[in-house]
């Protein structure tokens, strides 16, 4: 390269470098002035938005509080830390676990947006059992929805004890006389600043979709559940929400499957405090001294008459959830990565097992499980009944309300042939974030098809666009779903059978318990 060729080439690369600089947008939230990257293909991205104040010292176990005003302009470069949680998801992950702090509730942005655009604006929630996870866990990365056309924000939410104590003394200081569900309040805090603040991102607030799977779909189905959540967003995806009649309690009262929220509560903080121990005392303990002991507390959704005010699945039957179109669905095996909690290495075991959660009932749950593949009938028992019971549950609900619904059943299985269509795998599909083991042209055709439905569904509220396989709405008298699959078709009453006897079932426990309404 000549002399004035090396000059022209490093003129015109610290040009492109300024323009790019310059393309990074500074942005006006409604506490102040923030600024995030903007890369070579234009993409805008804003890590580590502050959407509520840090809850700690005496906002530990307060509902999200508003976050200060600042001066200047924010750094929104890096992501924020995560909320304070085990290792356990990073080593199952292969990702390295971030800075953990208490201060944690941030949110992060990607989008192609200008200034003065309305693009659909699309909200992930993570999963994790309430308990792990963060929201820009690798697999979450919002590239290629924001090229797609829309906005994608992931947010964090408390976890685990932090996020979801209920406690008496925490109860009787409220103003509403509830407590737990701090990490759903923290969700509902992230959409009313997205509500607020999202149209100088090039957004449109009133075209707002949450989604999420496992425990982030658990979160979906509270969020429609709770009367709080009016206003907050226009749709709604639920993937393979984990709603049991275990990990939803009554503040006061026990249910025949689980004890009381406060009772719960009471026990976890008399371990780690003393018992008795009070507010003061709890809220100045070190997080490192309460880490050891998070991953045992029993993390349920409070039904506390104020946030939540009945069982989900009951305030779905009733039709007095949000009434926002609705997707919906399950894997096939979302039970395989799950076997080793099913500690039943016997028939005999597994069989006492079921009696133990369901009493004298559970002849009508044999039939469905046949003994002669023990792994295969712990396998369907944990996908019928942890994921496809809360799913079909939400979707007979949606017959109550005007928006439609849709239902899907992912069926493709993992390159790890044991795991078969495992719990998770359809996240990668759906953003488009496919991994180096799932690059098949069958995987990538599956990919692209999700990834249209999904955003299709966030801009019209109906996932069928053209050249796809048209997608059903749901009724109760067709019961239709979209496989999504090796090939993509339409079936018929998936796990329905199963779902009607394990309902049948819970209410009878239920009804001989006393619980589940208040």
């Amino acid at each position: 390269m000549t002399r004035h060729l090396f000059h022209l080439f490093v003129t015109v690369s610290i040009g492109l470098f300024a323009v790019l600089d310059a393309q990074a947008r500074e942005i006006r939230t409604d506490r102040g002035a923030i600024k995030g990257e903007t890369t070579e293909q234009g993409m805008h991205i804003f890590r580590g938005i502050p959407f509520a104040a840090a809850p700690v010292g005496d906002l530990r176990w307060k509902p999200p509080q508003d976050v200060a005003a600042w001066e200047g302009v924010l750094d929104a470069t890096s992501f924020g830390g995560v909320c304070p949680q085990g290792d356990t998801l990073s080593r199952m992950m292969g990702e390295t676990m971030p800075p953990v702090t208490e201060d944690c509730l941030y949110l992060n942005i990607w989008s192609k947006a200008q200034a003065e655009e309305k693009l659909p604006v699309m909200v992930w929630i993570h999963g994790g059992g309430l308990t792990l996870g963060w929201g820009h866990q690798r697999g979450y990365d919002g590239t290629a929805f924001a090229n797609s056309g829309v906005i994608l924000v992931s947010i964090n939410y408390r976890l685990g004890p932090l996020g979801f104590l209920a406690h008496p003394a925490l109860s009787a200081e409220s103003a509403n006389g509830v407590s737990g569900n701090y990490g759903l309040l923290d969700q509902q805090a992230a959409l009313a600043w997205i509500q607020r603040n999202i149209a100088a991102f090039g957004g449109d607030p009133d075209n707002v979709t949450i989604f999420g799977e496992s425990a982030g779909a658990t979160s979906v189905n509270a969020l429609l559940a709770s009367p709080l959540s009016k206003g907050l967003f226009h749709k709604a995806i639920s993937q393979s929400a984990w709603v049991t009649e275990t990990n939803f309690a009554v503040q006061k009262q026990a249910l025949p499957t689980v004890a009381s929220a406060e009772d719960l509560g009471r026990a976890w903080a008399d371990g780690v405090a003393g018992e008795g121990a009070d507010l003061q005392k709890l809220r100045s303990l070190p997080i490192d001294a309460m880490m050891a002991s998070m991953a045992m507390y029993p993390v349920a959704v409070t039904v506390d008459g104020w946030f939540m005010p009945d069982l989900s699945d009951n305030v779905f039957a009733r039709g007095e959830q949000q009434d926002v179109p609705l997707i919906a669905g399950s894997n096939t095996d979302e039970g395989t990565i799950f076997l080793a909690i099913l500690p039943f290495a016997t028939t005999e075991a597994f069989t006492t097992g079921l009696r133990t959660l369901y009493g004298d009932q559970i002849d009508q749950l044999l039939a469905l499980y046949p003994m002669d593949d023990l792994r295969a009938a712990k396998n369907q028992f944990i996908t019928d009944a942890w994921f496809a019971r809360g799913t079909r549950n939400m979707l007979n609900g949606m017959q109550k309300v005007e928006s439609p619904a849709f239902h899907y059943h992912f069926t493709r299985s993992s390159p790890m042939a044991a795991l078969g269509a495992h719990h998770g795998l359809e996240i990668g599909y759906a953003f488009g974030n496919l991994n180096p083991t799932q690059q098949t042209e069958t995987d990538k055709a599956l990919s692209a098809a999700m990834h249209q439905y999904w955003l299709q569904f966030a801009k019209t509220g109906n996932p069928n666009a053209q050249r796809l396989p048209a997608w059903p709405v749901w009724t109760p008298a067709d019961d239709q779903q979209i496989n999504l699959g090796d090939e993509i078709s339409v079936g018929r009453a998936y796990r329905k059978q199963a779902v009607d006897v394990l309902n049948s079932v819970l209410a009878a426990r239920m009804s001989a318990g006393g619980g589940g309404s208040r």
